[in-house]
């Protein structure tokens, strides 16, 4: 039996390849009208999303704790021992208590008194948390929520607000294997250090020396 060697593959289909894709899918990358460019470009914004989707993990972590780390701060000066995430007193809204109880039906173990905390923070979505950071709640939990950006430069809800909402939907477009190439990509780059740096600056050294966006981003074809 003989094997083939990878030498030996078959250059790829060009039409195969957009077929199966969708030229409806391909439409927006045919820049130069040239299907091999455009697959080119398709594989670059591939590259992208991977490369980003790193540091935004990293960030959607260290956000998800801090602010949790202060919720339970919040709940300790109130006197108060139940989870933040189940205190009926914390002034969430009811999409907010929708996706915890969402999330603890997803856990499976039975119910909020049994559900694992750490399950449970862990697997509320990075939306969950951004909205957290809404104007909603501006005057009741955002006093209690500003502790977690202590190296921010001041304590506007703006400050914050914007610049997770912008990576936000970045994340979904990414999430969703939409097209990002034509998005102010350094700019993305910088509002994720700019987050991690609010939080800890060595959270932002951290990642940003294992990054792969720079080196992505100076191979667009």
């Amino acid at each position: 039996m003989h094997s083939t060697s990878p030498t030996s593959i078959d250059p790829p289909d060009d039409k195969a390849v957009i077929e199966l894709l969708s030229p409806d899918r391909l439409n927006p990358y045919l820049t130069t009208g040239d299907s091999t460019g455009a697959l080119a470009l398709y594989r670059w914004n591939s590259d992208l999303a991977a490369a980003f989707f790193e540091p935004l993990g990293h960030l959607e972590i260290m956000l998800r704790n801090a602010l949790d780390a202060r919720l339970v701060a919040r709940q300790q000066r109130r006197d108060r021992t139940t989870e933040w995430y189940i205190d009926r007193q914390v002034p969430l809204s009811g999409k907010a208590r929708g996706d915890i109880a969402q999330t603890q039906e997803r856990a499976g173990r039975g119910g909020a008194a049994t559900t694992p905390r750490g399950k449970v923070i862990a697997e509320l979505s990075f939306g969950f948390w951004r909205f957290l950071l809404a104007r909603q709640y501006k005057t009741n939990l955002w006093p209690d929520l500003a502790g977690a950006f202590p190296h921010a430069p001041n304590r506007a809800l703006t400050t914050v607000e914007d610049p997770i909402k912008r990576l936000h939907k970045f994340r979904n477009r990414i999430a969703h294997h939409e097209g990002i190439w034509h998005l102010p990509l350094e700019a993305r780059r910088d509002d994720i250090q700019t987050m991690l740096g609010f939080i800890a600056p060595a959270a932002a050294t951290w990642v940003a020396d294992a990054s792969r966006t720079d080196d992505v981003l100076t191979r667009r074809p």
